[in-house]
Formats: structure tokens, C-alpha cells, sequence
């Protein structure tokens, strides 16, 4: 017997063989760590550094050859196979992430927007909200400015209230109300934006103004791969604005004096020459801008890991020479999943756990000088201090000017790095200050830093037949503040100085956010029915602590830390800490999906959330969906054009969401009192300090509601090569939250009641198109998007509201029924007036009053403004709409082509329909520079039809009107690259697998209408639009390389 099984075990090793082979992918470049498995078992190996690999198999197995990003194939073992897998661009493509899972594309019934890590490939974006500007059709991504780490302004499906208008975000399933800046966009593999109410229902009262839903890396199946990446990049502005010179600027001056009846300042204009160019003063050329970033990724059947460590550092355009606007951020993260038993083929019940680990770290510090200030800002200064002015004095001009300046109370004397005295613009120039200056005080905001710790730690478990289970525990907790704040005495004008006591500062806040969730999932197929449910319960809670602490008089500027100063006496230490208001959110959600044979679609969604932000009355609500879909293509009709059509689908959902960004606590009633309120009591009065009511309760507020219908189709044509999306939605907000107007002596603040009513409506088109010429690959992504937003009820009684203003132009923004919101408000012209007799004309109509005497009547060289009421007069109630903010188009154009190595990207971004008002010339200011086209002034009868004559003291032509009012819309090429990755064959001689060298540009060109620094303003909320002298985005120029192991 043992001889007959020795004879049986040499007989079977016998029939193996020793097989070898070179797998391939379509560029024909080796493929490592490509899988190969025999079929149907464990037994397999993987693809060395060569694409080569052996194995020992029977004669006449199948094996499965696969590799991420490949179509797998099949093939029958034989000697010296060469195996080309075939490239599969639906793998990713194909699956969509929703709420609480995945699903294939086509049977989505939603509206969801996919960016995919190659659509943000070659964007090279600073921050993640940055990097879906352009990419996504109906989400509009406004930049807050240029300065070093901006933020940028997300809008899904337009402005949904007139409070918080964010999305919700979530990053790998966990919510994160700090925003997604601590993300490096190089850890991304895709983003979905949820924008109908269908796809947002499963996040309830967080959902109103859409969800963007973030998912990370993970290692893939195969050997450890290796990537470093390395940019340098150069900054510079890419305009100026256009203002007077000196000589202009004088010639001006004397004009304004002359025409307001004083006598002219200047002698000789054209003696002055271009004065000095306060832009060039403060502008920051060649900027340098620098990102590092490696990754470590892999999986084996039990573990998979991402590792990465990324660091960027942003020297401002603005202020960043004098360490007054920089920005760098080091990120950390690390993606695995461990895989604890798996025994799915010996068993159909509790067979598969699963541990998730997402973990992520980020540390940023932020110098910046405020991006769109109002006045005494950096830029607008810039802007309108006279160049007549030098920035500083030196030498023997030192002394007479400082004996000049020493008359002035809390002088004190500012000097540059090379010991000139700095200029102070004085009363003459209405307190302007010099913004060189500026920078060099203490008094800019100092460096804040961010730490953001992420964790996010889950368990999936297969209790089989189709039912998974998984618990997950999250918490992002933000620490920032200010280490190193102090001041200095300084001196820029009469009302902008700090003559008194040095001091420092510091402060830190820590916000803390966990949530647990367990959910529970079922699938099942039973012939051609597909059916889903997910049941799930939600937790959530919120809480923070803040501390500061102040002292005066600094021992050493060098060391400005609290520890460092000596104050002691009252007035001069202070300090505070406290715990922040909790809010607290639970949740129970349902979704049940069902598809038969791909062909027809339905999908329901119920959430019911409670919420610590709202009344007695109202601490819960429900909030269902619903979703219907059908893939055309797929009935039997269609089957003789389906080898063109390749796909149609029609989509239709209605839902409603909440939005519970309120604040917290404004449902409640509570007391108010300091020492101004009085009361007198008794026989003989005396004062006693009182209180009043704070605020009125209302155990009726709740959430602000949006219901929103969405209508769409998809086509695909030619194998998917030509794709097209079209989407019609309309999405109403009720119970906007608004504060009702009562007499102040009834409580401090006005109650809060849910009495607003806002509407968004829009169409949004979606095309792809893939060819080939040759082998020269070409790919096209086109979007755009047209928004309506109305303001259908502000909940007062007038249902209308004013907004911002300026001194001697009055309010220019407002909230008015029936409008978008909010809009540009003012007087609209319709010409100049040229001579006496049209003067008199006018006048007689719109200045006269019912004596018959002229009131405040205009001159040759005025504006007509145009009588919007017909009432016969010229007065406020004639203000009317004369532009808005917001787009009416939003759009991008992505192109991307390759060529036997070489990689050309080129991305368009732009806006239609929207407007800028320019707020940065101050006509409350004497003084002050003018922008160049108003050299183009009325000098006399036929001069100018369009900009008024300039005088001096007279601001009638300067209220607000459609003078200040330009078309915003503008085409950018937003990025532009050309690459080139290095053939395998020669790398590998090296150890790389990969190499690319790029060159690239970012705000290379822009076409605009807007004289200003930039048509892209995201001033946000009541000032939509205005440019109070924006910090404008870079030009940049960078290279760099991606490598490999």
C-alpha cells in the first residue's frame, strides 16, 4: 500500500507543469503585480517587476489574469504566453457612491455628479473645493480670493436661504462641519455630489443644500507601489487695474476743485510724471508656490494599506514678502482594511469581517491680510491713495517731515528694512492709509494654525444570505489659533494707530464632532429582480472649548508671548475659557432599491431626524423621497438601435430635506441686562441696574425645508464613446428662518421664526466624447448650468430688505419678493445730461417741486436718471434692480490627449449672466485716486454720453446707479499642462516603473468684460458679488515630476 501511494503522489506531481508568460497592458508596457490565479482556486502568483511570472499548473487549466484599471481575461495555459489586457475604463466609472453605499450607473435614478481622480489629475488644486470648479454641472465654486489657501464659496443648485448655504460634507462616511480643506486632493479617488432630494433624503435635516460625498485612496491588489510627486511653481499677478498716474491724477484733482468752485491744487500736472504705482509697491512678483508628496499603497488577500504624506507652502502675491500672506499645510493619512476571516466558500453564514481604519492628519498655518475689506485695506489702498504720495522718505528729507509728524498725538514713527521714514497720507487724503506701511506693522492678522485630527474606524461584517452589518465610530476633532498675536504701537493716519501699550494675545479653540452609525443591508437577486434595503441609525454630537489670555507691555518683540509681558494692573491682563454650545442629532433611515432586469428602477428613501436645534414642538421631522428610473435601450424595441444607442435612461425624483445649520438655542427665550438699562422704583426713585428680554421663545421653530423635482436623461452613443446628460429641476426651500421685526423695547433680539420662502430652478447638460486617431488617445468633458434663483417670500411686511452701503452712495444691495437674491440696488442712468437747455428740461420735470422752485436740480454734465415709477419725480423709490451676483451660466471644458508618451490637458471655467459692483472707488474720500475711465469724463456738450463730470464736493452723480455696475462674465483657461512619461523599457533599467516631467499653467488667460483685479468674487451672503478691492488670483507657472516605484 505505501509503495502504491508513493506511485499515485510522483504520478499527480507528474501531470503539473511549470508555465511561464509576460503580461502586457495596452500601451504594451509591462504590467507589475498583475494577478494570475487558477481558476476557480486560491493557487496563483503575481507579475514581477518585468510583467513575468511562472506557475505550475496541470496541463489545460484556465487562468484568470486581472489587474486594477484591466479588463480580466481568461486564457488556457501554454508555453510562452504574452497576455495583453485590454484597458477598462467603465471599472470605476461604472460605480456611483451614494448614502450608505454603492451603485452601478445604470441603474442610478438620482442626480448625481462624479469627479473621478483622473478628472482632477493635472488641476493641481490647493484645496478640494477648489478642484470641482468647472467639473461639476450645477455646482457652482466661486474662489474667496487669491490669498494663500483661500477657501472658495460651494453652491449646489444655487443659493437655497439667506443663512448657511453650504453643503454637507462627508469624507470617507464621516461628517465634517470644519469644511474638506485639511483633504489633500492627491489622497482623492472620487467626489459625488448628491444635488437632487432623492440622493440627499438619507442625510435628512443636514441635506438642503446638497451633499458632497468624498471618498480616499485604498491600496490595490498586487505588489507595493511607490509614488513621489514634486511641483515648484512661480506666481505673479495677472493685471493690474487701470488708475491715474500723477499727472493724470493732478489734472483731475484741479478739474474737481474748479467745478466745486475752489481754486486748483496743482500748479504744473505735467511736471509730476507717473508718481508712484502703489500696486507695484505691494505686489509680490515670482511668488513661490512648492508641494511634496508621497504615497505607499498595496493589498494581499487579508490587508490593504495607503500611506501618505503630502506638504505644500504658498508665499502670497500680496504681503507674502513680508510673511503677511503665506500658507503651508503638511497632511498625513493612512487608509487600511483588514480582512480578519473570510471563509464565503465554506460557509453562508457569518463568513466575512471586515476592519476599516481612516485615519488622517493635517497641520496648516494661514498669514493673511483680508481678501475683500471694505476700507484701509492692503488693496484697495492701493487703489485709491494718491500717487502723488512717495511710499517713504530717506535722508535728509527724514527730519523736517518727522518734526511735521511729531505734532500729532500717539505718533510714532514707522520705518522699512533699510531705515526710510514711512509716508502718512494725513487729514488732506481724509485718513487713507499707505499700505506699504501697513504691512510692516504688527497690526495685520497674525499667523492662525489648524491642527485636524480624522479617525474613522468601522467593522463589516457577512452574516450571509445577502445581509451585512456594519458599525462605525467617527470623530473629527479641530484645534486652531493664534500663538505669536501682538501689537505694537504704530501710526498710520489720525483714526488708525496705537500709540499706547504693546501687548500679545493668544487663543485656541478645539471643536469636536463623533459619530456612531449601525447599518444594516440586504441584496438579493432573484432571477431578473434586483432588490436592496438598507436600515440604519444614526448619532451625532458636536461640543467645543475655547481659551484666551492677554497682557500688556512686551518685554522683547522678538519673544511676543503672553509669559513675556509684564502688565498686571486692570486693563492690562485678560483671559477667559469656556465650553461651546452642544448640539446633538439622531437619526433612523430606511432605502429600499428594486430594479428588474436593469430595465425599470425605483428607489424610496424615509429619514427621520431629531434635532437639540429646535423647538419643543418641533425637535423631530421626517423627511422622505422618492426615485423612478428606465433604461430605454434595454427594452426589445430597442435592440436594432442599440449597437448606436448604446444607452438612454430616463430619471424623475422628488424629495424633501431639512437644513439645520441654524445655530443653537434661538428657540429659546432668555434675559439680557448691563448698566444701560435703568429702572426706577419705590417713593423716592433710584436707579437700579434692570434686564430685559433677550429674545422671545418659539417651541415651534424647526428646520428649514427644501422639496425639490428632478427630471433627467442619459444617452450614450457609439460603445459609450459619446455621452450626454440632460437635467431639469426646481427646488423650493419653505420655513427659511427669518428674524421678525418687533419694537426693541419688547426683547433685544428679534424672535426667529420659520417664515421665508426661497426657489431655485435650472436646467444642467453633461457631454463626454472619447476618440482615437491612430494611437493618439482624445477625450472631451463639457458642463454647463443654468440657474434661476428667486426670493419668493422674505417673511416681513414690506418683503424687502436693505442690505450693504457705502458713505455717499448709499445702500446697493437689497432683498426684495420676486427677485433673485440678493441683487444690485440703485438709480438706472440713461445718459449725460450735454447742454443748459437739456438741464432745464429735465429739472422741470423731476426737480421742480409743486411752487414751482427748482430742489437740488443738476447741471450740464449730470445724469439723467431714469424715472422707473413715472411719479414725476426723482427719489429713492425710483432705486431698482441693476444687476446680481450670481450666474445665470455656469460651465466648464475639460480636454485631455495623449500621444506615445506625451499627455496634453487644457481646462476652461467661466460664468454668464452675473455681475461685479465695484465699491472700491470711495466718493466719501477727498482726495482719492480714480480708475482710468474716468479720464473719459463729460468735459463739455458731446465729450461723453456714459461717466459724468468729476466735481469736487458734490456726490449726486455718485449714489448708486448703474455706474458702479459691471458685466462679471468671464472664460478662463483654468489650468493647461503638457507632460511626458519616460518609456518603461528605460526607467525600469533605473528601478522607477514610472516618470513623468510636466510643465504647467494655472489662470494662464481670462476673458472679462471687468476692469477689476478679478470677475471671480465669492463675497458671499448680502455682498454676492461686490468687490471691495479683492485679493486677486495668481498667474502660475509650475513644473514638476511624478515618479514611481
Amino acid at each position: 500500500m505505501l509503495l502504491a501511494f508513493f506511485f499515485m503522489s510522483v504520478t499527480a506531481y507528474a501531470q503539473k507543469q511549470t508555465y511561464s508568460g509576460l503580461v502586457l497592458d495596452s500601451k504594451n508596457e509591462p504590467v507589475i503585480g498583475a494577478s494570475v490565479v487558477q481558476k476557480g482556486t486560491s493557487v496563483g502568483t503575481v507579475t514581477d517587476y518585468d510583467g513575468n511570472f511562472k506557475l505550475s499548473v496541470a496541463p489545460g487549466t484556465t487562468l484568470v489574469i486581472s489587474y486594477v484599471g484591466c479588463k480580466p481575461q481568461e486564457v488556457t495555459v501554454k508555453d510562452n504566453m504574452r497576455i495583453v489586457l485590454a484597458d477598462d475604463s467603465q471599472v470605476l466609472s461604472d460605480l456611483v457612491v451614494i448614502g450608505y453605499g454603492v451603485q452601478k450607473k445604470s441603474v442610478v435614478t438620482a442626480s448625481i455628479a462624479k469627479v473621478s481622480a483622473d478628472d482632477l489629475a493635472g488641476k493641481a488644486p490647493v484645496r478640494v473645493d477648489n478642484a470641482l470648479k468647472g467639473l461639476a454641472a450645477g455646482v457652482t465654486v466661486t474662489q474667496g480670493s487669491g490669498a494663500p489657501g483661500a477657501g472658495s464659496q460651494i453652491r449646489v443648485r444655487g443659493i437655497g436661504t439667506i443663512n448657511d448655504s453650504n453643503p454637507l460634507y462627508i469624507i470617507d462616511g464621516m461628517p465634517c462641519e470644519s469644511g474638506i480643506e485639511n483633504l489633500n486632493p492627491n489622497d482623492i479617488e472620487s467626489i459625488e455630489v448628491l444635488k437632487d432630494a432623492a440622493s440627499g433624503a438619507i442625510y435628512g435635516a443636514r441635506a438642503a443644500n446638497g451633499v458632497i460625498l468624498v471618498t480616499t485612496k485604498s491600496g490595490k491588489l498586487g505588489s507595493v507601489k511607490v509614488n513621489y510627486n514634486a511641483s515648484f511653481g512661480w506666481q505673479t499677478k495677472w493685471r493690474k487695474r487701470d488708475v491715474l498716474n500723477a499727472r493724470d491724477y493732478a489734472v483731475m484733482m484741479n478739474e474737481g476743485l474748479v467745478n466745486g468752485g475752489q481754486a486748483p491744487k496743482y500748479e504744473n500736472p505735467y511736471a509730476l510724471g507717473n508718481g508712484t504705482d502703489w500696486q507695484d509697491a505691494i505686489f509680490n512678483d515670482n511668488a513661490p508656490v512648492t508641494n511634496h508628496e508621497v504615497s505607499v499603497s498595496g493589498a494581499s488577500e487579508k490587508v490593504s494599506y495607503y500611506l501618505s504624506l503630502g506638504y505644500y507652502d504658498q508665499e502670497g502675491i500680496v504681503g507674502g514678502n513680508y510673511g503677511k500672506s503665506n500658507y503651508n499645510r503638511l497632511t498625513m493619512r493612512s487608509n487600511t482594511k483588514y480582512t480578519l476571516f473570510d471563509v464565503t466558500k465554506e460557509r453562508e453564514w457569518l463568513n466575512k469581517l471586515d476592519i476599516t481604519a481612516n485615519l488622517s492628519y493635517t497641520r496648516s498655518k494661514t498669514a493673511g491680510i483680508d481678501p475683500n475689506t471694505r476700507s484701509n485695506g492692503i488693496l484697495n489702498s492701493a487703489l485709491t491713495l494718491a500717487p502723488t504720495l512717495p511710499v517713504t522718505y530717506s535722508g535728509d528729507e527724514i527730519a523736517p517731515v518727522l518734526e511735521q509728524y511729531q505734532k500729532l498725538a500717539n505718533y510714532e514713527p514707522q520705518y522699512d528694512a533699510n531705515g526710510n521714514l514711512f509716508m502718512v497720507p494725513g487729514s488732506d487724503y481724509d485718513n487713507q492709509i499707505n499700505p506699504v506701511a501697513y504691512l510692516n506693522t504688527a497690526c495685520l492678522n497674525p499667523e492662525q494654525w489648524v491642527h485636524n485630527y480624522t479617525a474613522n474606524f468601522a467593522a463589516d461584517l457577512s452574516i450571509g444570505w445577502g445581509v451585512k452589518y456594519r458599525l462605525s465610530y467617527g470623530a473629527d476633532v479641530v484645534y486652531r489659533g493664534v500663538d505669536r498675536g501682538y501689537t505694537t504701537p504704530y501710526y498710520l493716519t489720525a483714526s488708525f494707530n496705537w500709540g499706547g501699550k504693546d501687548g500679545a494675545n493668544s487663543w485656541s479653540q478645539r471643536g469636536t464632532v463623533w459619530q456612531i452609525e449601525n447599518v444594516l443591508s440586504w441584496a438579493r437577486t432573484f432571477g431578473k429582480h434586483d432588490v436592496g434595503v438598507v436600515l440604519g441609525q444614526s448619532a451625532k454630537k458636536s461640543t467645543g472649548f475655547s481659551v484666551s489670555a492677554s497682557k500688556n507691555y512686551l518685554v522683547d518683540y522678538n519673544h511676543p508671548w503672553v509669559d513675556y509681558a509684564t502688565g498686571s494692573g486692570e486693563g492690562e491682563i485678560g483671559a477667559g475659557a469656556g465650553p461651546w454650545e452642544t448640539a446633538t442629532l439622531a437619526s433612523l433611515f430606511a432605502r429600499v432599491s428594486y430594479n428588474y432586469d436593469e430595465r425599470y428602477m425605483l428607489q424610496a428613501t424615509v429619514r427621520r431626524d431629531g434635532s437639540s436645534r429646535f423647538g419643543a414642538n418641533n425637535h423631530y421631522a421626517t423627511f422622505p423621497s422618492f426615485s423612478l428610473g428606465w433604461n430605454v435601450t434595454n427594452e426589445s424595441f430597442m435592440q436594432p438601435v442599440k449597437k448606436i444607442m448604446n444607452n438612454m435612461k430616463v430619471r424623475f425624483s422628488w424629495g424633501k430635506n431639512g437644513n439645520e445649520a441654524i445655530g443653537n438655542f434661538r428657540y429659546a427665550a432668555y434675559t439680557s441686562g448691563t448698566g444701560s438699562y435703568n429702572a426706577a422704583f419705590g417713593k423716592d426713585p433710584q436707579k437700579y441696574i434692570g434686564t430685559r428680554a433677550g429674545g422671545l421663545a418659539n417651541p415651534d421653530l424647526k428646520w428649514e425645508e427644501s422639496e425639490q423635482t428632478d427630471f433627467g436623461i442619459d444617452f450614450a452613443f457609439l460603445n459609450n464613446a459619446l455621452t450626454f446628460s440632460v437635467d431639469y429641476y426646481v427646488k423650493k426651500t419653505n420655513g427659511m428662518l427669518m428674524d421678525n421685526p418687533i419694537p426693541d423695547y419688547v426683547s433685544k433680539d428679534k424672535p426667529v421664526a420659520n417664515v421665508g420662502e426661497m426657489k431655485n430652478s435650472g436646467v444642467e447638460f453633461e457631454l463626454g466624447y472619447k476618440w482615437n486617431v491612430a494611437d493618439a488617445k482624445f477625450a472631451v468633458k463639457a458642463n454647463a448650468a443654468y440657474l434661476k434663483n428667486e426670493l419668493v417670500n422674505l417673511g416681513n411686511t414690506t418683503g424687502t430688505m436693505e442690505y450693504e452701503s457705502l458713505m455717499g452712495v448709499g445702500t446697493f444691495t437689497r432683498a426684495e419678493n420676486g427677485q433673485p437674491w440678493p441683487y444690485f440696488y440703485g438709480y438706472k442712468t440713461n445718459g449725460i445730461l450735454q447742454n443748459a437747455d437739456e438741464a432745464a428740461a429735465y429739472n422741470a420735470l423731476y426737480h421742480t417741486n409743486e411752487a414751482g422752485e427748482l430742489v437740488n436740480p443738476s447741471a450740464p454734465g449730470d445724469f439723467r436718471f431714469v424715472d422707473v415709477n413715472g411719479d414725476g419725480k426723482i427719489t429713492d423709490d425710483d432705486k431698482t434692480k441693476i444687476g446680481k451676483g450670481m450666474p445665470d451660466w455656469t460651465f466648464g471644458l475639460n480636454f485631455n490627449a495623449e500621444w506615445k508618451g506625451f499627455d496634453f490637458m487644457m481646462f476652461w471655467q467661466g460664468t454668464a449672466g452675473n455681475d461685479v459692483f465695484d465699491a472700491t472707488m470711495r466718493v466719501d474720500k477727498n482726495n482719492q485716486n480714480l480708475p482710468s475711465w474716468m479720464l473719459g469724463r463729460w468735459t463739455g456738450e458731446g465729450t461723453s454720453n456714459e461717466i459724468p463730470r468729476f466735481v469736487f464736493g458734490n456726490t449726486s452723480n455718485l449714489v448708486s446707479s448703474d455706474l458702479y455696475v459691471n458685466d462679471a462674465s468671464y472664460l478662463r483657461l483654468k489650468n493647461i499642462s503638457l507632460g511626458y512619461t519616460l518609456p518603461k523599457s528605460i526607467t525600469r533599467k533605473f528601478f522607477v516603473d514610472n516618470l513623468r516631467v510636466y510643465v504647467m499653467a494655472e489662470n494662464l488667460v481670462t476673458f472679462t468684460k471687468y476692469h477689476g483685479y478679478d470677475p471671480e468674487i465669492s463675497s458671499g451672503g448680502t455682498s454676492l458679488g461686490v468687490d471691495w478691492g479683492v485679493y486677486p488670483q495668481a498667474r502660475t507657472w509650475t513644473i514638476g515630476f511624478n515618479l514611481g516605484f
